[in-house]
């Protein structure tokens, strides 16, 4: 099962590729920090275009939600995408996970909120530290994947 995973790239990257290398989910696909370096600084469109190509064949939309991800446009559109193609969408909150730096963040805001997006599952992963919450995730993520809701 291929996910397409919205975040905010500059605080969580290093996060999110943790999840990535998981392997629970196929990511033989999955877009790497070259690609989006390339896409980033182009025109509206062509990352909207982008966006969509990227969407367009992945089984769910996972948005892994970091300190400051519910502000982020593109995570925005891309949540807007994932409800007007009805893919199944969930939230992961990864403030818990360490970063390149062995930090941590606060705890981001529902992205969902904004567009009144509901009910959308947010998953808490669980545990007193980082390695703990990557555990959770690791045993959870293919779960969580299949309780993720799709519009009607």
């Amino acid at each position: 099962m291929a996910v397409f995973y919205s975040f905010h790239y500059d605080n969580d990257s290093w996060r999110v590729q943790q999840i990535r290398n998981i392997g629970v989910v196929d990511n033989t696909d999955s877009v790497g920090a070259q690609e989006w370096e390339k896409v980033r600084y182009k025109t509206d469109e062509a990352i909207k275009n982008w966006i969509d190509n990227q969407m367009k064949y992945k089984r769910a939309v996972v948005v892994l939600i970091g300190s400051e991800t519910a502000s982020r446009n593109w995570v925005q559109y891309e949540i807007e995408r994932a409800w007007e193609l009805r893919k199944p969408l969930l939230g992961i909150k990864i403030h818990g996970l360490k970063d390149e730096n062995g930090n941590t963040s606060k705890e981001g805001q529902d992205p969902f909120l904004e567009k009144r997006y509901w009910p959308i599952p947010i998953f808490t992963p669980q545990g007193w530290d980082s390695k703990e919450k990557y555990n959770d995730i690791k045993q959870n993520l293919s779960k969580w994947i299949e309780q993720g809701y799709t519009r009607p």
